[in-house]
């Protein structure tokens, strides 16, 4: 448990680098079946003017390159926001191994809203989740953000 939880801090310091570009505070790593960490990424949606600039979405491309390859077989995503829909799909898609989410989102996490298609016996691929790491750290950082935002916008 040791090793998720220092993961998921590693993922903590990648959504701090969002926090400090204000772009909302998401990290995520992925970790091959070695533990070494073939990606390191944050949200980038506002700087890069992408609505996929998710940083699940920035690690797989990330972590596919490294190894040169488009599965992510006997690899694990530590991420600190409940995945959307979009980058549970993208997750599927690379044939992850894990997904370990800090934070969970009821507004637009998938598996929050009930799109569990990471089990979809009918697609041809699935995989575990873990849910809750860090849970108390990852929301705060967010709800921190948000609360920013809002002081931001009731100036206007």
């Amino acid at each position: 448990m040791n090793d998720h939880l220092w993961f998921m801090d590693e993922a903590l310091i990648e959504a701090d680098k969002a926090y400090r570009e204000d772009e909302v505070p998401i990290g995520a790593v992925i970790v091959d079946s070695d533990g070494v960490i073939l990606s390191r990424q944050h949200n980038h949606k506002e700087k890069a003017h992408n609505p996929c600039g998710h940083a699940e979405v920035l690690a797989i491309t990330e972590a596919c390159k490294k190894i040169k390859n488009w599965r992510l077989l006997d690899c694990s995503i530590y991420v600190t926001l409940e995945p959307c829909p979009m980058c549970l799909s993208a997750l599927i898609q690379s044939r992850i191994s894990h997904l370990y989410f800090g934070a969970y989102d009821t507004k637009g996490g998938a598996l929050s809203l009930n799109y569990n298609f990471y089990k979809d016996q009918k697609l041809n691929h699935s995989f575990p989740v873990t849910g809750g790491l860090r849970h108390f750290e990852c929301s705060r950082m967010l709800s921190m953000f948000f609360k920013e935002k809002r002081a931001t916008y009731s100036k206007f």
